[in-house]
């Protein structure tokens, strides 16, 4: 059965904007960022994911204990971003239709957390906000097909993938199929299922803008229950994904340094491009700044360069 929900004329508008900007995205690389950039992208990431659930940890001992360095905190801090670690660094493993996958997923996000990491709860549950109890579960004899049918809807129905996304994210929350984890388990298989289609998700921390807007994302899950239909908990999380990349597009060459920026074009693919091209990426430097740096990649040998003038084009050395 297809999960209740509308497409409204804001769901198509949102839609609409995020499909242009992933063309952007693409169309200026920025789908494939420096190793740098990458592993920045992925504590504020697992920052942001596991801040929502409570872990006291900042992104610089987030980023320590990536780089597999000794970190003072909670023990269970610790282990939460130990797994989670684990599990982004094996995103592109996992299968976004697949229950299996779904299942190791979680196995290894919670391992040593709770009991039965990786398997369905066996136990009806509810969850409780402050002294109010939010949200009843279904029955868990009912959760196994209840998952069955939403993973059946994302591997069949027609709607684009970015709406289905939001509704796995949501349904996934009110099935509440595991113990504990379901929340972080939200954001990471939408993140999966984005990413089977759109690259750039990978690297695209927009958990950090739930983060920002907790308050109204546990709003329009609940106010999603009340009215027994996911087209609040949608809208919202398009806006999340549409900011997001705004957020990416307004990348600033002004924030990285020459050296960073070369290494940047060095990575993400390109071989061939013009000074022009260079500060479409780099939207917020000069001409001068542009021209600076291209000289230096020059001199560094890390850039070749051909012709005169307007017609000048840059090559990576190893092209």
């Amino acid at each position: 059965m297809k999960p209740p929900y509308t497409i409204t004329g804001r769901i198509l508008q949102i839609t609409t904007s995020i499909s242009e900007k992933l063309g952007e995205v693409k169309a200026y690389y920025l789908d494939k960022p420096s190793p740098q950039l990458r592993k920045q992208n992925k504590v504020k990431t697992i920052h942001s994911s596991l801040k929502i659930e409570g872990n006291t940890l900042s992104e610089e001992q987030i980023t320590a204990l990536l780089e597999n360095k000794r970190v003072i905190g909670p023990k269970k801090d610790i282990l939460e971003v130990l797994n989670a670690i684990e599990v982004y660094e094996k995103i592109n493993t996992f299968s976004p239709f697949s229950i299996k996958s779904f299942k190791k997923a979680h196995q290894l996000l919670m391992n040593g957390l709770i009991k039965n990491a990786g398997e369905f709860r066996k136990e009806n549950v509810g969850i409780v906000h402050g002294e109010k109890v939010a949200h009843i579960a279904p029955p868990a004899e009912n959760v196994l097909y209840l998952m069955n049918d939403l993973f059946e809807y994302i591997k069949k129905d027609e709607d684009p993938i970015l709406i289905k996304s939001c509704v796995f994210h949501y349904e996934m929350e009110f099935i509440h199929p595991f113990m504990d984890g379901n929340g972080r388990m939200g954001r990471l298989w939408q993140t999966v299922i984005l990413m089977d289609k759109y690259p750039v998700f990978e690297y695209l921390p927009f958990e950090s803008l739930i983060s920002k807007t907790q308050e109204e994302y546990y709003k329009v899950l609940v106010q999603s229950d009340h009215t027994a239909n996911s087209t609040p908990f949608i809208e919202y999380l398009l806006s999340v994904i549409d900011n997001s990349l705004e957020e990416l597009l307004r990348f600033s060459g002004k924030k990285l340094t020459s050296a960073e920026r070369l290494e940047y074009i060095t990575n993400i693919g390109i071989s061939e491009f013009s000074r022009k091209e260079y500060m479409a990426i780099f939207k917020n430097i000069s001409s001068s700044t542009a021209s600076r740096d291209l000289k230096s990649g020059v001199e560094k040998g890390i850039l070749k360069v051909s012709g005169e003038k307007n017609k000048t084009r840059y090559r990576l050395h190893n092209k």
